[in-house]
């Protein structure tokens, strides 16, 4: 199982939010670069970053930090937060993102994203499954997508989709552990997708658990920044 560490970004800086909720945000670092490069010096070739003001915005707006962290470290990144267009997609891999991450237009728009995987292939994207009450939530975990976690990969998997990172955004940043049980059966009724978790890990014990159930990559953020796992733990678990 790959462990995928996250950035989130907001002005620039590194936080996390607990529950998806912007006004509990915690910053951590002013310097995302650092960070990064603590990642990559302990043996982490992934990095998740998220441009949560993008998010919010619906526009990104963070590409710099994106452009400092893929010039000064040779992470794997997917990136996300405020892509909407083309042009954003040609920005964030001329920016040095290999993927780019998409959650809101995914559900909004997936005759878009069609295109989009038609023209720079399914392997350039990642796409995101934010989940509360087992429903999508889009537009920085802000507004009710209309859809359930379970119809959504359906959809996903028809255009192609392979790679699919679902949050459970009432685990998220609270450090109370995974939703196995919902993985278990989103990695039953779709066993062909690429499914990494999100949102919880708190623990070596809930990555083993992750890895046990099918999980095939895990994004962790909180419990890093927190200290409940070192970043000589994470090189264990592949």
């Amino acid at each position: 199982m790959t462990i995928i560490p996250a950035i989130d970004i907001i002005n620039g800086k590194c936080v996390r939010l607990t529950n998806g909720d912007y006004a509990l945000q915690k910053i951590y670092n002013d310097n995302p670069v650092e960070v990064a490069k603590q990642f990559e010096d302990a043996g982490i070739t992934r990095l998740h970053m998220v441009d949560l003001d993008g998010a919010k915005a619906g526009t990104i707006v963070n590409l710099k930090v994106l452009e400092a962290v893929a010039a000064q470290t040779k992470l794997v990144i997917d990136f996300g937060g405020g892509i909407k267009k083309i042009n954003d997609i040609e920005s964030v891999f001329n920016a040095g993102a290999s993927i780019a991450t998409i959650g809101s237009l995914a559900v909004k728009h997936p005759e878009i994203l069609e295109e989009w995987l038609m023209e720079f292939g399914a392997n350039k994207f990642l796409i995101g499954a934010d989940v509360l009450d087992e429903k999508i939530k889009i537009s920085g975990w802000l507004e009710d997508g209309g859809i359930n976690i379970f119809d959504f990969i359906g959809k996903m998997i028809s255009l192609g989709v392979s790679d699919i990172f679902c949050t459970d955004i009432s685990k998220d940043g609270a450090m109370k552990g995974p939703s196995v049980e919902l993985y278990k059966r989103i990695i039953a009724e779709h066993p062909e997708i690429n499914l990494i978790a999100s949102g919880g890990v708190t623990s070596m014990e809930d990555l083993h658990q992750l890895k046990t159930i099918g999980c095939n990559a895990a994004i962790v953020g909180k419990a890093i920044y927190e200290g409940q796992i070192t970043l000589q733990q994470l090189s264990t678990i592949n």
